[in-house]
């Protein structure tokens, strides 16, 4: 095993929305090393189904930060809050101009669902598979810049540390060790579902960002806040990763039933809620451990229209929407806990960001309220952004051009040098 440095002004670990959103709002002649322990579409974001929220106009502005304080049990920490709800309207511009094609109505205007703890609809969305479309936009542009490199199958193993300060990090790759030496680190490594047997989460995600985090005493804020998502499509023997059913399903009609059909709980409450109705309800059938996510009285061109993806998995597991009751059970989904975080991603460690599922901003309080988490991972990495860039904006933005630097030196050096300049 042989030792490789590499230097850069940002390491970014994690290839998420929020890893990749901050890259590119990163200045451009900033030298970026953008890693991921496995491939580059592997993280979750790819895998969110049902939207992103946005205020919608000044007016919804306290609906949808009550929205968010209440879905989250009144723990939320109420500024990060007001700072997702007020700039999450420019940050969706960001990414209409970014290219990701969001539905829209005939009129040209985004097309908005509703999901649970959702006063009204909200949250934009392509399909449902918006996690998808919003990475593939992000990472052509990716393709774009010259100053980002991007490294697959490279395992953050720690960070660089040197007293209270935050110098890069130390990678497993190619059975090599790869230490990365960085003016600013970004941890965007997700989340922590695959310790769990049962989950809507990539088997990858492990909590690597947080245990590094643990290991050198960085803050750690409200890591038994874990959610459970209520819909998830039971499959006898599954183990592991679970077919998720997007809570826009019940935004737009469908209804949670017990084996007897009759209607138990509201299906639009919050997440935590309606998990744990079903599973007070799975305890009285232990031999059947599911419940039914009715969809039959949709239509069915307007399902597999809205519903693509989903009704094509079940499909392929023997399940029609517009005809079967869909088996389902909660499962692991998210991490509302992690490294904990100012406003800007800053960690207790200087130089050391989080962001994503693995941080706490505090916005979600112990319960995330749905599709508040693309959201949470766009706004918060933004400014993250724009703090490295004012951070390290005198060491790269005020290097002289070529041609500047051989004027300077015409001025300064001898005869013989001049004239090599000149060549």
């Amino acid at each position: 095993m042989t030792n490789v440095i590499k230097t850069c002004d940002v390491l970014i670990a994690g290839t998420g929305v929020a890893g990749v959103y901050s890259a590119l709002n990163l200045n451009k002649n900033l030298k970026i090393i953008l890693i991921t322990k496995e491939n580059l579409r592997d993280c979750n974001s790819y895998l969110a189904q049902g939207g992103i929220s946005t205020v919608l106009n000044d007016d919804d502005i306290i609906p949808y930060i009550e929205d968010t304080i209440k879905a989250g049990n009144y723990k939320n920490n109420k500024k990060s809050v007001e700072i997702l709800v007020k700039e999450s309207k420019d940050n969706i511009k960001r990414l209409i101009d970014l290219h990701v094609p969001f539905d829209k109505n005939e009129d040209g205007s985004l097309s908005y669902t509703r999901e649970g703890g959702h006063s009204t609809f909200r949250i934009a969305h392509v399909k449902d598979e918006t996690g998808k479309y919003i990475m593939e936009s992000l990472y052509k542009e990716l393709e774009t810049r010259t100053n980002i490199e991007v490294i697959e199958k490279c395992r953050l193993i720690d960070i660089i540390k040197k007293d209270k300060l935050c110098l890069g990090g130390i990678c497993s790759f190619k059975d090599d060790t790869l230490e990365i030496h960085a003016k600013s680190t970004i941890l965007a490594t997700g989340g922590l579902g695959g310790l769990f047997t049962s989950t809507t989460n990539f088997p990858s995600l492990t909590g690597d960002g947080i245990s590094i985090a643990l290991k050198n005493n960085v803050a750690i804020q409200d890591i038994n806040y874990l959610q459970l998502h209520p819909t998830v499509l039971y499959e006898k023997n599954s183990n592991g990763k679970r077919l998720l059913l997007s809570e826009s399903l019940r935004g737009e009609g469908g209804i949670i039933r017990n084996l007897k059909g009759e209607e138990f709980v509201d299906s639009l409450k919050p997440r935590d809620i309606v998990s744990k109705a079903i599973l007070k309800e799975i305890s009285k059938t232990p031999d059947t451990p599911y419940v039914y996510l009715d969809l039959t009285h949709l239509d069915k061109n307007f399902l597999m229209k809205r519903f693509p993806f989903i009704y094509s998995e079940c499909l392929s597991r023997g399940y029609i929407m517009d005809t079967d009751m869909l088996p389902i059970s909660p499962a692991h989904h998210y991490a509302m806990g992690g490294i904990k975080v100012n406003i800007n991603g800053e960690t207790n460690l200087t130089n050391l960001y989080a962001l994503g599922e693995t941080a706490c901003t505090g916005v979600h309080g112990n319960n995330r309220l749905a599709s508040n988490s693309l959201l949470e991972g766009v706004v918060f990495a933004y400014r993250c952004a724009k703090k490295i860039n004012e951070e390290l904006y005198s060491h790269t933005v005020n290097y002289p051009t070529k041609e500047e630097l051989i004027d300077f030196l015409k001025e300064r050096v001898d005869e013989n040098y001049a004239k090599l300049l000149n060549c």
